[in-house]
């Protein structure tokens, strides 16, 4: 781990607030959440086709532990009900869910197909039922679920290591992860993935969803179709070309689920692809020039474009085909972890931070009030909290209180302490054991082929054989002798 100082450091706001200012941090605090109803956190407010109850919303995550054929499993289930009661009343895409086998990231990843649909609808009543039960009622909650293919980070099947579906030949992520020219989808390939996303939808809404995501997301199929500048053919090379997909998606959902409401994750901006150097930290890898591939970025690779010139226009696109909502975010876990999730703890194949986690976190908060300052009138939800541990409350009530965002979104976090939402509204102590420590277990289990959750500190987690075969996986990763040895 590298010698940044932590979150748990610091004793009170004031001192955490002046670490920030020394370090040219730009993240407001407010010195505490107001729980008589008053807090920005706890105001209602009209999206989506219905008022929503309040600012805090769960993110959707990649869950790793469904049944083979894509339906919810016990531990999915578990996962989503825990999900229904945090007190959050946006459940932003419950979990990303892929449209069709070959475009799963994982091979026990949840899928929105017709064979899943009954499974999908009894839990989303579940958790409408649940949450009528602790909250009394659910008319101002609001659930979707999110739609993705995972393009060049497909994984179906167990005896795979990857089964890349790429947009274009990309020349750095193709060299990162060994693809070829015979990965490029076909656009005769893509009418069928793009007929999934229309089914997958209509899945969603006989499951009784109120809205899917679309992900644009993180370096994913439709992601990656942004910057398809090599492309040939209707799919690639100018804007509107580049735009086709989502435009086709969209359209087809339209039509065939009228009703049905529209959100997007987006990458805000993205990155060129990282490395693990021989120091063990992220560099940049080689490129001369202009660095064209990363969506939203100044040309560099390393930043934002301060003008958000085609972020805003794509914004201005998605709005216009009917998108109500954005999810912010940046960067990509596959090849720019530290910016898409800042942590103090770098996951078993990754790398250390090569700068300090909060200086991410900063970078997420400004991208979110950067877009709605050019975007007026859009409605975004805010990512990249789950860093700031027992602070997150304070900074989710100040960017809210600013008018940085919309919505707080929490994913990490809400997988230790989903409670984390009610108990800030509610003005009860937060529970330090359940505070998310990003040490990135609920990664390391995944990439080390077993389920997600929280082992360090959910107790149901801890108790399961898993938790020891994980343990064992990161000593062999760190070159620590195992049990075995």
């Amino acid at each position: 781990m590298s010698n940044y100082r932590k979150v748990t450091e610091f004793k009170t706001v004031a001192d955490f607030r002046e670490y920030l200012a020394q370090e040219n941090f730009l993240i407001p605090l407010v010195d505490s959440v107001p729980s008589d109803g008053s807090a920005a956190l706890a105001q209602p407010i009209k999206a989506m086709g219905q008022t929503i109850g309040n600012r805090w919303a769960i993110l959707p995550m990649e869950g790793w532990d469904c049944l083979p054929d894509g339906s919810p499993s016990e531990f999915t289930r578990r996962r989503w009900l825990n999900f229904a009661t945090s007190g959050a009343k946006l459940i932003y895409g419950t979990e990303a869910a892929a449209v069709m086998h070959s475009g799963r990231s994982n091979p026990r990843q949840l899928m929105a197909v017709p064979g899943t649909t009954k499974a999908l609808q009894n839990l989303c009543r579940e958790m409408r039922q649940r949450h009528r039960e602790k909250f009394a009622d659910d008319e101002d909650l609001c659930i979707g679920l999110q739609l993705t293919h995972s393009g060049r980070f497909s994984h179906p099947n167990q005896d795979a290591i990857l089964e890349p579906v790429t947009a274009y030949s990309h020349p750095l992520l193709d060299r990162k992860f060994g693809n070829s020219p015979a990965d490029v989808v076909s656009d005769e390939e893509l009418a069928e993935i793009i007929s999934c996303f229309i089914t997958a939808a209509k899945v969603a809404q006989e499951a009784g969803f109120d809205f899917v995501d679309f992900k644009h997301a993180h370096g994913y199929l439709g992601h990656e179709f942004l910057t398809a500048y090599d492309r040939p053919g209707p799919y690639g090379g100018s804007w509107e070309n580049r735009t086709r997909f989502f435009r086709e998606v969209a359209e087809g959902i339209r039509k065939a689920c009228p009703g049905l409401k529209l959100s997007a994750r987006l990458s805000i901006f993205d990155l060129m692809p990282f490395y693990k150097g021989e120091d063990e930290v992220g560099h940049p890898m080689p490129w001369g020039g202009n660095y064209p591939y990363a969506f939203g970025g100044d040309g560099s690779g390393l930043a934002m474009d301060p003008e958000l010139q085609d972020t805003c226009a794509f914004v201005r696109l998605l709005q216009e085909y009917g998108v109500e909502l954005i999810c912010g975010t940046i960067g990509s876990p596959y090849y720019s972890v530290h910016a898409q999730r800042p942590a103090y703890y770098p996951v078993s194949d990754g790398y250390q931070m090569p700068e300090h986690p909060l200086f991410h976190v900063a970078r997420h908060l400004a991208a979110v009030k950067r877009l709605r300052e050019k975007c007026p009138g859009l409605l975004v939800v805010g990512s990249g909290y789950t860093c700031l541990q027992e602070y997150l409350p304070n900074a989710a009530e100040a960017a809210l209180a600013n008018d940085w965002t919309d919505f707080v979104g929490i994913g990490r976090m809400v997988l230790s302490y989903p409670d984390i939402c009610a108990d800030t509204l509610a003005g009860r102590p937060l529970q330090r054991q359940r505070i998310c420590r990003t040490f990135g277990d609920c990664t390391n289990a995944p990439r080390n082929g077993m389920i997600s959750g929280c082992f360090p500190l959910d107790d149901f987690y801890k108790r399961l054989p898993e938790a020891a075969r994980l343990r064992e996986c990161k000593r062999a990763a760190q070159g620590k002798p195992t049990k075995q040895e």
